[in-house]
């Protein structure tokens, strides 16, 4: 057996002992890193949904896709908000955010950025509690804009982070695509109707369970 042949056989071998190293570690990690995410999205509903003490998942599929809301009800089971994940490219790869919507379908209640990659010191500030607030509020339609370099003028402006251009605008569009597919998904008159169908059958299971 000749040196290269030699060669070749140990970087096999290397390699399938390193893919079966990272494949265990794999299968031991993406539970916890899952059970990690789902943590932080539900601790997210709460953040944009602050009135909330619970919440309702309500799915439906339109054109194929999947679209999940979160209705946030307070301690008497009447909806405060839905909540919903927004993604799409930003600088450097996604950004997630979960945004709180009002009843009212017109202003948005807050904002969590969930998934990032930015820039450190530039992109990565749209996780910051100052870009992050200027959601709380503002009108939601017919769109959000951002603005550079001075102070919103609108109610539905908010200020882009100085740099960081890019990212700030991944976060709103992110935001208005995800509002239009909610509208269209969910529109408010048939959200009311399930609320109206599901709220009485749950107060009596609740006074059921209290004894009447």
């Amino acid at each position: 057996m000749n040196n290269v042949t030699k060669m070749f056989l140990n970087l096999v071998v290397i390699g399938a002992v390193s893919g079966a190293i990272l494949a265990a570690i794999y299968h031991v990690a993406d539970p916890m890193i899952q059970a990690n995410k789902e943590k932080e999205l539900k601790e997210a509903i709460f953040v944009v949904l602050p009135d909330a003490k619970d919440y309702k998942v309500i799915k439906k599929t339109v054109d194929k896709e999947e679209v999940t809301i979160f209705e946030g009800i307070d301690a008497a089971l009447a909806p405060v908000g839905i909540a919903f994940k927004a993604d799409g490219g930003g600088f450097q790869g996604n950004v997630g955010v979960m945004v709180g919507l009002n009843m009212d379908y017109l202003h948005l209640k807050g904002i969590r950025i969930l998934d990032q990659v930015e820039t450190p010191g530039l992109g990565n500030r749209i996780s910051e509690p100052a870009f992050e607030g200027q959601f709380k509020g503002i009108e939601a339609t017919p769109r959000v804009e951002y603005i550079k370099n001075r102070k919103p003028e609108k109610p539905n402006q908010i200020q882009a982070i100085t740099g960081a251009t890019i990212s700030s605008n991944a976060v709103v569009t992110n935001i208005n695509n995800a509002v239009a597919k909610v509208l269209k998904a969910f529109p408010k008159e048939e959200v009311e109707r399930m609320e109206k169908e599901i709220r009485p059958a749950s107060k009596e299971s609740k006074e059921a369970k209290h004894g009447g």
